[in-house]
């Protein structure tokens, strides 16, 4: 099913907030198997204040947060649960991550991820960021959701 999701939406299936949410639409979804998300990098995002302030660049840590944060709307939809019931999925781990472009003000992140794996709470991502069509980043990275919450 192809799925388009705005940022009313994003923000019931994700907890993070401004200045930590970094997904801004949702252009296509098929549950428990991939997604495709925007992150609109602009100059007021306030890590450019300290990174840097002569050649802002975004950090790749971030790059890889919003591939995260695509792969836990991803889970938050395929399981029919959300923040506010009580669900959170964590950052489990991360391998292979490789940043091949830096990324700028003014550019447009497509975050690409798909299912490896999901087993219980446990979720196993592969992960794509683009500027246009050049790769800037990519990763697997897993989220777990602890067995003692909703």
């Amino acid at each position: 099913m192809n799925y388009i999701m705005g940022i009313d939406e994003i923000l019931k299936n994700l907890p993070h907030r401004y200045p930590f949410l970094l997904i801004d639409r949702i252009i296509s979804m098929e549950l428990g198997k991939s997604i495709v998300a925007l992150k609109n990098v602009s100059m007021n995002e306030p890590f450019f204040t300290g990174h840097f302030p002569d050649a802002p660049v975004m950090p790749g840590v971030l790059m890889l947060e919003a591939m995260a944060q695509a792969g836990g709307v991803l889970a938050y939809k395929t399981t029919n649960t959300s923040p506010d019931n009580g669900r959170l999925y964590y950052f489990a781990g991360i391998d292979n991550a490789r940043f091949r472009r830096v990324v700028k003000p003014g550019d447009q992140l497509r975050l690409e991820v798909n299912v490896i794996r999901s087993k219980r709470d446990i979720w196993k991502f592969e992960g794509f960021a683009y500027v246009g069509d050049e790769l800037a980043c990519q990763a697997e990275f897993m989220s777990a959701s602890p067995k003692d919450q909703a």
